[in-house]
């Protein structure tokens, strides 16, 4: 049976025991603030990060990981696998996709496939959890490939920020741009579309209506189907809470994880914001 190794980056932001019990190999992303650099979810966690952010005077900056990261952990891999599969942040947002990409060139132990899930936070980690499954169910590497790329184009990351200065700062505002400006009481709904880049869906006047806009969402896109849901939230717990509970009550959810978005996407969307990824399950004919 093959034995597939999987490597993912810091922004799917998944529990370490889940990490741990599937060997996960997780690369961080880097965060530059002031004169200090952090690697994301190691030196810096998301709690600590948004208590900081709140309080600070300048807004970080972010970086991808390089291409010899990659290649050292495909080296390492290589001995005990026959076969590594790269699930990562969406290449519309991040170079971190033509890092992988480019030290898998330079690899020919064992292949290498670099999946661009075009997603990331909760969409990262749903496809992160399938392909998982997928290893454990005794999948070859061309399989979990397919199963990952299947899920990928059914996969979608709905949400919600507080603002659009974050967005603004780190240049990732995109199709967003549009509402920058508009009244503060404007809660725009944003989503990564077919390219993995952050566009915007429309834009409602309170919180409560974004919440509510979501939720809407995820159950247009079941279609009745049973569904598997992440929640993410920056440092807005009970809000995910709520709508885990709300998603739960009105789809046949498969899964329903909450994940802490991770000071990397923290960066660029801030405090406050909230989001779904959900893709419904294959049907079987």
């Amino acid at each position: 049976m093959s034995k597939i190794a999987i490597v993912t980056d810091s922004t799917a932001y998944l529990p370490k025991a889940f990490v741990d019990q599937h060997n996960i190999q997780v690369v961080p992303l880097k965060i530059h603030w002031d004169d200090t650099t952090y690697k994301d979810g190691i030196d810096i966690t998301a709690s600590e990060f948004y208590k900081k952010l709140t309080k600070a005077s300048t807004i970080p900056t972010t970086s991808q990981p390089p291409v010899d990261e990659f290649l050292q952990i495909y080296e390492e891999l290589a001995a005990d696998y026959d076969g590594i599969i790269v699930p990562l942040i969406s290449s519309g947002i991040s170079g971190t996709v033509s890092s992988a990409k480019t030290a898998a060139t330079m690899f020919s132990e064992v292949p290498v496939e670099v999946i661009d899930t075009r997603s990331t936070a909760a969409g990262l980690a749903l496809v992160v959890k399938a392909i998982a499954q997928g290893v454990v169910d005794g999948k070859n590497l061309i399989s979990t490939k397919q199963l990952a790329e299947d899920v990928v184009q059914q996969l979608d990351l709905f949400f919600a920020v507080d603002t659009l200065e974050f967005l603004h700062k780190g240049g990732r505002i995109g199709g967003a741009s549009r509402y920058f400006g508009a009244a503060l009481s404007i809660k725009p709904i944003l989503y990564l579309n077919d390219q993995g880049k952050i566009d915007s869906l429309e834009k409602v006047r309170t919180k409560k209506k974004a919440v509510e806009k979501l939720i809407e969402l995820a159950v247009e896109k079941a279609a009745g189907n049973p569904v598997h849901v992440g929640i993410m939230h920056a440092n807005d717990l009970e809000e995910a809470k709520y709508i885990q509970k709300q998603l739960i009550s009105q789809l046949e959810c498969r899964e329903s994880e909450l994940y802490e978005i991770s000071p990397v996407i923290g960066t660029h969307v801030g405090p406050g914001t909230l989001g779904i990824g959900v893709y419904p399950e294959a049907q079987k004919s």
